[in-house]
């Protein structure tokens, strides 16, 4: 497996942290709010942030989350063919710069979203929730909403327009599930909430691009049992996040990686028999003592708590990593 971090556009300590314990192959979000840089569109700016990764030995395997503002093309609105445009140039720079993964979802004005950022767990660290009855009740604007049936149609759209050019530049793009798994959130439709509608994306295509971001996590909390789901998906999986959440899709909490209700080890030896040797990252953690909680989930101890205990992991049961 291909060990990754999830790392910002600029070298600071949590570059050297991923270095001092073995991580060379980053995850990045590059959109422009970040980096300050033009969106990775530009083929230039993505260059820039690429070779900032190989001055300091860590090479930039994938980009993750919504690039530049996606809404005209979750949302279907005027201007979004020129946005998909944009996207395909994404993509070409990508295969230029030999970066292969693209983790992206498809939450239209929502993105992932917790009611408590700030839930104490295990020792007093903190981590974060998500309660359905706390979500304020009042949908949002009128023109941020939409029906399921307009996202899936807006989501073939754009699957058809792109996945030719990420075939052709060899990026393979892993769909993240809804975070929370659940619709409609505050009058949002959301579709990619269960394995059925991740079998229904799939036969959109049959492009070697068209992949899975196996959210181990987000499958739990849909009420779907991870074990069998990712046997049922092992030739699309791409990308593996690998965390843990108690509760269901309506109430959950996420826990440390060794507290929760999934067995790791177990999950990690199946992903190996089922073939999967690509990249994995942990995903949100607790902020632990001494920690400021911003943003909430990513905290720096919490991270290195987990890679620990992923590597741990992966060497007992002798699965080779990098």
């Amino acid at each position: 497996m291909i060990l990754t971090d999830f790392l910002p556009a600029q070298p600071d300590r949590s570059w050297q942290l991923a270095k001092q314990i073995g991580i060379n192959h980053a995850i990045c979000k590059c959109a422009p709010e970040l980096t300050k840089l033009a969106a990775p569109d530009n083929l230039t700016a993505l260059r820039t942030i690429k070779d900032r990764f190989t001055a300091a030995g860590i090479r930039l395997y994938g980009l993750e989350g919504d690039e530049f503002d996606m809404q005209r093309i979750k949302l279907g609105l005027p201007g979004r063919d020129a946005d998909i445009a944009r996207y395909q140039q994404m993509l070409r720079n990508m295969g230029q710069l030999e970066i292969p993964l693209l983790c992206y979802n498809f939450m239209a004005s929502i993105g992932w979203f917790r009611t408590d950022p700030a839930v104490p767990i295990r020792g007093g660290a903190i981590s974060n929730r998500f309660r359905l009855s706390a979500v304020e009740t009042k949908p949002i604007a009128p023109e941020l909403q939409i029906s399921e049936s307009a996202l899936w149609e807006n989501y073939r759209y754009f699957i058809e327009a792109v996945h030719p050019i990420a075939e052709a530049a060899g990026v393979q793009m892993g769909l993240h599930p809804d975070d929370p798994p659940l619709s409609p959130l505050r009058g949002v439709g959301r579709i990619f909430n269960s394995a059925d509608a991740f079998e229904k994306a799939m036969s959109l295509s049959s492009s070697p691009a068209h992949g899975i971001t196996y959210c181990q996590a987000n499958f739990r909390a849909m009420g779907e049992d991870i074990f069998s789901t990712a046997e049922r998906f092992a030739k699309r999986i791409v990308f593996v996040h690998f965390r843990d959440v108690e509760g269901t899709r309506e109430d959950f909490t996420e826990t440390f990686h060794d507290n929760g209700p999934t067995d790791m080890a177990a999950i990690l030896a199946h992903y190996h028999a089922l073939g999967f040797n690509g990249p994995i990252r942990v995903d949100h953690v607790p902020s632990m003592a001494g920690e400021e909680n911003a943003p909430h989930g990513y905290a720096q101890l919490g991270r290195l708590f987990a890679v620990g205990y992923l590597k741990g992991i992966l060497d007992a049961h002798h699965i080779q990593y990098c």
